[in-house]
């Protein structure tokens, strides 16, 4: 299979328009536009009865001493985690395209609780649940996609691996509020053929 987008190239800075944060001069960060990318894909096996897509951050900090705090950046050498961004079973092997913007298109403050997908999806919770959890303001339940937002202090580049899996179950073996890592390893023993896209993103100015 094969993954692209006409939102961004395998490799290279993702726009602000599809983050959920962007650079500020003033206050470090402001809102982006949090549309999810334009996403396209050729070579589906004809044996597949249903795709998944997920999209992961793998280099989020393991400790929080440093993050977004005046005066320090979280070192590049710091031991490093997955954040993920978005979480879809479920879609029909006939889908072939998802429109930039068709799932999310600006940020919503507590969550999306029924984002748009192609028809018959099913859409898992992203880690700005637990991220925003006991945030006065932020706190609940992020279904869909929300794109990226790396603390503004990062010497580190973050990479946000888009990754479609076309598997042999008809229904991802999923339920209720599921997440990214639950999906990957339900479907483990299921893929009959995946496909990438990676992009980057800072909101550190000094990285590039």
């Amino acid at each position: 299979m094969h993954l692209l987008s006409s939102s961004f190239v395998h490799g290279q800075r993702i726009p602000e328009e599809f983050a959920f944060c962007a650079p500020d001069p003033a206050q470090h960060v402001r809102m982006g536009g949090n549309r999810n990318p334009h996403l396209r894909w050729t070579g589906v096996p004809s044996t597949a009865r249903s795709l998944v897509l997920l999209c992961v951050d793998v280099d989020v900090p393991t400790r929080p001493d440093d993050v977004n705090k005046e005066g320090r950046i979280v070192p590049a050498d710091l031991p490093r985690a997955n954040f993920w961004h978005w979480v879809m079973v479920d879609m029909p092997p006939s889908v072939s395209e998802i429109p930039a913007g068709l799932a999310a298109d600006g940020a919503v403050a507590r969550g999306k609780r029924d984002p748009r997908g192609p028809a018959g999806s099913r859409q898992g919770l992203n880690d700005y649940t637990r991220w925003f959890a006991g945030d006065a303001n932020m706190d609940g339940r992020y279904f869909g996609y929300d794109g990226p937002c790396p603390p503004w202090n990062d010497s580190l580049l973050h990479h946000y691996h888009f990754t479609l899996y076309a598997i042999d179950l008809a229904r991802c073996p999923v339920e209720g509020e599921f997440t990214g890592q639950q999906v990957k390893d339900a479907i483990a023993q299921h893929v009959l053929a995946e496909a990438r896209l990676t992009g980057t993103y800072s909101l550190n100015p000094a990285v590039k």
